[in-house]
């Protein structure tokens, strides 16, 4: 149990020294509100663990006193000097443990029924670590309710998703950064298609219909557009959306590559004369359009 006491607190610091030179690289500053709370964190475990430890052996002597108890009582009286001296050994200075012979040194002066009552204060450090409790306690309530000092739940929630709404921009730009809807051109590939048939019937077609008859939006499979039906138009349209028609700005969710997909896939669909579809919308998009598709 020592033995794995100090090598679990030696493991903590090393990580933590790990992580604070990481940081301190990578951020050029000294610690911060957060790695003082970790540091408090692993202090306290460390001293948690030492005190589980001690109790273990405080539990162990007095099991072994209980199970060979030494001889206190002749003629009724207690014989305190032929009680076997005992030297005090590590743990029992530590614990504040009296051995048996100091009883009659610590016997308090008032009896009740013949039982006395020994002065066996709690041990300092038992004193120093419940109070030192408290006073963590009052600073971490200070940092992080009454100053404002230390992030709440909340301020890292908030934290984590700026950070993933960086991350997730990031890697749109990285899927599909050079395509826009000026750059954007029609590519009936299979597979292209395919992945755009997949991504209208996922984000598109409780508005448009499972295919592309029109519901609550447009019809998308005749020739009359609203925001107009050329490939760059159709990107347009799906990347900003149409915010006073409930239309979604798919490009802030959305790689310009899926959007590209589903536009070149809406372009197949042209023409297909879907089952009930929705009466034409928009303006009819000229011959000389759709010789640019």
């Amino acid at each position: 149990m020592k033995k794995f006491s100090l090598l679990l607190i030696a493991g903590l610091m090393v990580k933590f020294t790990s992580a604070q030179d990481t940081t301190v690289v990578a951020t050029g500053g000294g610690l911060s509100t957060t790695e003082i709370v970790v540091l408090a964190g692993l202090i306290f475990t460390a001293l948690l663990v030492i005190v589980v430890y001690l109790m273990l052996n405080t539990f162990k002597t007095l099991i072994a006193e209980r199970n060979n108890p030494q001889p206190l009582v002749k003629d009724e009286k207690v014989s305190w000097e032929k009680v076997e001296e005992k030297k005090s050994n590590f743990w029992e200075k530590l614990l504040s443990l009296k051995p048996i012979s100091a009883e009659k040194d610590l016997e308090l002066k008032h009896k009740y029924d013949g039982i006395s009552e020994l002065n066996n204060p709690v041990p300092g450090w038992f004193n120093f670590l419940f109070y030192g409790t408290i006073v963590f306690g009052v600073v971490y309530l200070f940092i992080y309710e009454v100053s404002g000092i230390g992030g709440t739940q909340r301020d890292e929630y908030l934290t984590e998703v700026t950070i993933a709404e960086a991350e997730k921009v990031a890697s749109l730009k990285k899927l599909g950064a050079s395509i826009d809807e000026n750059s954007v051109k029609v590519d009936q590939t299979p597979a292209v298609i395919e992945n755009g048939a997949v991504l209208f019937g996922a984000y598109c077609k409780s508005c448009h219909g499972e295919k592309g008859e029109g519901t609550v939006g447009p019809n998308l499979t005749d020739e009359f557009w609203l925001h107009g039906g050329t490939v760059n138009d159709i990107f347009k349209t799906i990347k900003y959306g149409v915010v006073d028609k409930g239309m979604v700005a798919w490009g802030k969710n959305m790689s310009p590559k899926n959007i590209s997909d589903i536009t070149n896939f809406i372009i197949s669909i042209k023409g297909s004369n879907p089952p009930n579809p929705k009466a034409p919308q928009g303006v009819k998009m000229e011959e000389k359009e759709e010789e640019t598709l």
